[in-house]
């Protein structure tokens, strides 16, 4: 099997996983944006899925991202990854969309490089839900993210920002979780965003092995890699 035909399969089969979690969730696929990570895969897997009707992808790096946006600008290029705020200004320049929002320094620098490239970029807040793993709060490791207590002032601070638009949230799943339980927290941080930014409806979260969780607590978008692409390589 070549690399498209593998691709299709792949991409078939999480579309598939993607309208069935939908059905039994009550909810219609159309309600789950796909975006696929092509962390450490070349450009041409980018254009295969675009061709394969993907306009949404995303990277978990400032220095890919640089490399594959201009290549396919057509498509909405997501930034998924941590952010330093001196990254801010290039991870601006090529993406519509920043996923890990998690501080306000932050918040900060990307007001400043949005006003700069003269563009709106919708940002979402990385919550961390280090509180429902087992081994996360056992051993002190946390996934990212601001603390649940401190989600409404960061939000605050994205609404009232220059060049930013307050999209919603989004999370990973601790290790040692179960994912059922991180995501209805999750969902429950979201409502309450929701009833002071109404406009921030956004929920990303699910990756390859938990998507069907995700989506039952109401994921609006979930971010695929290996599902997609297989297991990581290293770029040369």
């Amino acid at each position: 099997m070549n690399r498209s035909d593998e691709l299709a399969a792949n991409l078939g089969q999480a579309r598939e996983r993607i309208q069935k979690a939908c059905v039994a969730a009550g909810r219609g696929p159309d309600e789950v944006t796909l975006v696929a990570i092509t962390k450490t895969f070349p450009v041409s897997d980018v254009r295969a899925l675009a061709g394969l009707g993907v306009v949404d992808v995303g990277e978990n790096r400032e220095q890919e991202l640089k490399v594959k946006a201009p290549e396919c600008p057509e498509l909405t290029w997501h930034f998924v990854g941590q952010l330093q705020s001196n990254k801010a200004r290039s991870v601006v320049r090529h993406a519509s969309v920043v996923h890990s929002v998690d501080r306000l320094s932050l918040v900060g620098a990307l007001s400043k490089a949005a006003v700069a490239e003269q563009k709106t970029v919708r940002c979402l807040l990385q919550v961390s839900l280090a509180a429902y793993g087992a081994a996360d709060a056992a051993t002190g490791a946390d996934r990212g993210g601001v603390g649940l207590s401190d989600v409404l002032e960061l939000a605050g601070a994205v609404a009232a920002a220059d060049g930013l638009e307050l999209g919603g949230v989004m999370a990973v799943a601790p290790l040692g979780s179960e994912p059922d339980e991180a995501f209805a927290g999750l969902r429950e941080v979201a409502d309450r965003l929701r009833s002071e930014h109404p406009e921030a409806g956004w929920i990303s979260a699910g990756m390859t092995g938990d998507l069907e969780a995700a989506i039952r607590h109401g994921a609006t978008h979930v971010r695929l890699g290996r599902a997609l692409l297989g297991t990581r390589t290293h770029l040369g």
